[in-house]
């Protein structure tokens, strides 16, 4: 963590700045390693709660861990209950399929399905790094700290998930 926090946890500013700096990152980790938006939405309220209800344990240098531990184990009980398909958005804008010929929205929509298909076989591992690489612009290093492992490893789950991808993708064509 190279922003230092003065403080306590427990003091609003403090806790209000750890929010701003880590609420997004471990909503997106837990987006992309779980697949259900809203169920990350709730995990990282919760583990935020967890953090306030335990702030005058956690010092702010200890709290990402606190929050990624929390929200990781939290999000694992609930697979364990009732196992999620990992879905994506669709993000298609209306006005472009009117301007373009049928056959190569088809093509478009295929290319689409094939692609998703292509990411949700990736492993869980993978899939991860790459999204947090490719959908928020991390770098690896960032990766490596918020999955708690070594550039290499990221470096190795980027160039798997893109190995794979390629070849998924080729045999599309």
């Amino acid at each position: 963590m190279n922003q230092e926090f003065t403080g306590n946890t427990c003091e609003e500013i403090t806790f209000s700045a750890l929010f701003k700096k880590h609420a997004k990152t471990l909503r997106n980790y837990l987006y992309y390693k779980f697949g259900d938006a809203d169920q990350a939405d709730d995990i990282v309220q919760d583990a935020f709660i967890k953090l306030w209800e335990n702030c005058s344990n956690v010092p702010p240098e200890k709290a990402r861990a606190f929050l990624y531990t929390v929200a990781g184990n939290t999000t694992l009980n609930q697979i364990a209950q009732n196992k999620a398909l990992v879905k994506y958005a669709k993000r298609i804008n209306a006005s472009e399929k009117d301007i373009q010929n049928p056959e190569f929205l088809l093509e478009e929509e295929q290319f689409k399905a094939k692609l998703q298909r292509a990411i949700d076989g990736l492993t869980e591992a993978q899939r991860t790094a790459f999204l947090l690489n490719r959908i928020d612009g991390k770098k690896y290093h960032e990766i490596a700290e918020v999955l708690n492992i070594s550039v290499k490893a990221v470096e190795k789950r980027i160039h798997g998930a893109l190995l794979e991808l390629r070849k998924q993708i080729d045999t599309f064509r």
